[in-house]
């Protein structure tokens, strides 16, 4: 694994623990139905304005009302991406076929950490390979810094002089967030559909 993907698995895995901690309801005996979610309090999440892959604008206020799963990656990338997606995707069209209601319940996102290549265009036809309703969104390059800035994600853009192709270095992290923005959990993205869809039903009313 690069250099900054493990600073930023450090960072986060330590961020993500304090929160557990402190934010974490002591056990009374009643099982996961009253637990309180992992992320609950976290300061992770915010407003933004970005373009979607049909060329859109979108702010985060048109998801109000409902649950989030949030992705941050990039359709050039040759492994980690697709594979967490193709995850992710299996997980969430599991959990919706246990509870056909989930697909109005939650709207799965996916956001470059590369504008320069994801344009809508490109994004469009990336999106549409994992699940019908996953948004693609994109923007110039100083939104997508402050909204990855918001959602602790840290990446690096690797490019090599004289040369147009280029990998992008970026934390993983698959979260749920609630109908009002707030995180709830991290979803097992490296786990079998099966975790995912268990970890989204869990959490989803």
């Amino acid at each position: 694994m690069n250099n900054i993907a493990n600073k930023a698995k450090m960072i986060l895995s330590a961020g993500f623990l304090a929160f557990l901690v402190a934010c974490s309801a002591p056990s009374d005996g009643n099982g996961a139905a009253d637990a309180e979610p992992p992320l609950a309090g976290a300061q992770i999440g915010g407003t933004f304005t970005l373009t979607n892959q049909d060329g859109v604008k979108m702010s985060e206020d048109e998801f109000k009302g409902k649950y989030r799963i949030i992705y941050f990656g990039y359709s050039y990338c040759p492994d980690v991406c697709p594979i967490d997606l193709s995850n992710l995707m299996l997980g969430l069209k599991l959990a919706e076929k246990g509870d056909p209601a989930l697909a109005e319940k939650v709207q799965p996102i996916f956001i470059t950490v590369d504008p320069e290549r994801d344009t809508p265009a490109v994004l469009k036809q990336y999106v549409s390979a994992f699940h019908p309703r996953l948004i693609g969104l994109t923007g110039a390059p100083e939104e997508i810094a402050a909204v990855a800035k918001k959602y602790l994600i840290i990446y690096d853009i690797r490019k090599d002089e004289g040369s147009s192709e280029y990998l992008v270095d970026h934390s993983r992290q698959a979260y749920l967030f609630g109908p009002e923005g707030e995180p709830l959990a991290l979803l097992p993205f490296d786990g079998t559909p099966e975790d995912i869809a268990d970890e989204i039903t869990r959490w989803v009313k």
